[in-house]
Order: structure tokens, then sequence, then C-alpha cells
């Protein structure tokens, strides 16, 4: 097995997406329809989405830009620098689509995307993301609760957890060409975090389909994780017995660990996580403090009672 201790990514910031739009059409478009610029620039992003928005479950805080969260990326498989992912993005093709659904299941089977969404409600909900690097964005994500898939493909009472894959395909995704991490990149969670409603499946963000720089078609939202949970791109959902294997800890244990809550009193080995910088804010902004379970510990802090979250970090 290959392991590795990475220096994080070196941040870059890239030329705005938005700055090929034509500023005029966007400015008719606002005064016709009193749309937001930030939501005809992802109009122009991708494929416009029906959904609903949801409120409860939406943190007050002001989105990031669309601009942001499209250039400013942790997506490893197109490269290690910040920008990769954005400028490489061209080169994936997430369209046709399928999911392998596998382990201690009764209903088991490969499933196209239009499988997988055809019976969800897609909802609106504007959540933090907070990364390992000790920054941090809001982003409106769309999509549809985990637990409500799970629930389609009805788990044995085996299933204590559930384990994700990401697509193999080095000649789109040229990062995988590297010894970064051992590929595909994978992921796990508890079969109650799983669970939890806060978790979602998202399939867009700011109203249109996921550019593909922030996991199209298809990616876990967890928002009291960190954002190497959220895994992008998921070809397979596999219901397991035991714990598995995660892509991070398994590179650098020490650095890593299954559980990555946000946690202010458990320091990176190599850096604090105590403060954070906010995306967009500009150079000259403060860090502000981090918040336990990145803000959501009144709704998931119980799923950890008992547990020493340092041990279990």
């Amino acid at each position: 097995m290959r392991r590795s201790s990475i220096p994080p990514p070196r941040p870059s910031e890239v030329t705005p997406r938005a700055s090929y739009l034509n500023r005029r059409e966007v400015l008719a478009r606002l005064a016709a329809s009193g749309a937001t610029l930030l939501s005809a620039a992802a109009a122009a992003a991708g494929q416009q989405l029906q959904y609903r928005k949801n409120p409860l479950m939406s943190t007050g805080e002001p989105a990031n830009s669309h601009e942001d969260i499209t250039t400013y990326n942790n997506f490893y498989e197109f490269g290690t620098d910040k920008g990769d992912p954005a400028r490489l993005a061209d080169r994936f093709r997430p369209q046709p689509w399928s999911v392998a659904v596998t382990g201690e299941a009764e209903v088991k089977g490969t499933f196209t995307l239009e499988d997988i969404l055809k019976p969800h409600a897609l909802e609106e909900r504007i959540y933090r993301l907070r990364c390992v690097e000790a920054w941090s964005m809001v982003i409106p994500w769309v999509g549809f609760p985990l637990g409500d898939l799970i629930k389609r493909f009805r788990p044995t009472s085996r299933a204590k957890y559930v384990a994700f894959t990401t697509v193999l395909r080095p000649n789109e995704l040229p990062g995988q060409r590297f010894p970064v991490l051992d590929w595909p990149y994978v992921e796990g969670l508890r079969m109650d975090e799983a669970m939890h409603p806060l978790t979602i499946l998202s399939v867009g963000l700011y109203g249109a389909t996921l550019p593909n720089q922030n996991g199209a078609p298809l990616r876990l939202v967890v928002p009291w994780k960190y954002g190497f949970k959220s895994i992008k791109s998921i070809v397979e959902v596999r219901f397991t017995e035991r714990q598995p294997p995660t892509s991070w800890n398994r590179s650098a244990p020490q650095e890593y660990g299954f559980y990555a809550n946000v946690n202010p009193d458990v320091d990176h080995p190599r850096w604090s996580q105590a403060k954070e910088r906010r995306i967009g804010a500009g150079v000259f902004a403060p860090r502000v403090p981090t918040l336990p379970f990145n803000g959501y510990a009144e709704q998931v802090a119980g799923l950890y009672r008992g547990m020493d979250l340092r041990k279990n970090y």
C-alpha cells in the first residue's frame, strides 16, 4: 500500500471563470428577470435544476460567489493546486453516468444517474464548507438527503457503514496519473452519519448542475466534517459491516482520521485548526474562530456522545 505525507497544496487565485461572460447580456437578463448576478452566472455554468429552497437546513450567512466556489477547489484528481480543477475540468465527461450499489443491502445493482435521481425532490441548502487547510466557504448546494436514497436499497442489519468510491479515469482526470494518493479516491461514513438529515447527495449548486470541478455529476456533502469527507464524482455506494478504508486516512493516518469532524481543539500536526479564513473575504480580512462541528453542533453532537474526539479525530 502506498503511503505519503503530503504538504498542503499552495493556494492560488485564478482568473475568475465569469470573466468570459458577455456582461451586457447578463445585465439584460437581470433587468428582465430580476435575478441576481450570481444566479445568472450559475445559469451559464450548467443545466438549470428544478428545486425548492430549504431555509430550515440553511445557514443564515451570505453565500460565496459562484466564482469563488468554482475556481478555488480541492479536487486532487485534477491536480494539487487550487486552480487545477477549474483549469482542467473541461477534459472530464460526466455524462452518461452510473452508480453501482454493492455490499450488505437487499437491493443491489448498477443504476443510471436518472435512476438515482428520479424519485427524489431536489432542494437548495446553503451549507458551510470547512477545509482542513483552515479555509472555508458558504455554498448553496442543490441535492437530496442521502438517507432517502439509502432507504431505497434496504441495507441489512449487518450494514454499519456506507463506503463511497470516486470514478477512475486518468485520461480525463490528469491528477490520477500521479501517485499523490492511492486511486481511486474512497471515503466512508458510519450509518447514523449517513442517515442524518444534514447529509446530502448534491447534483448542483447555485441552481444549476454541478460543474466538473465541484464533483459532477454526484457528490457527497457532510457539512459538519472537513471537506475531504465530501467525496466527489461517486461511482459506487457500498454497505459494509466494518469501517471502510478512506483515502486520506490510508495515506497519512497521523494527520487525517476517519471521522474528520471539524474540531477547533484538535490541531492538524502542521497547523492550527482554531481559526479559519473565509475565501472571498479579502486579503486583509481577519481569521475567524472555527466553530465546533462547523457550526452544526446542536444537530450532530449527539452522534458522538461518549466518544473521545481527540482519539477519534
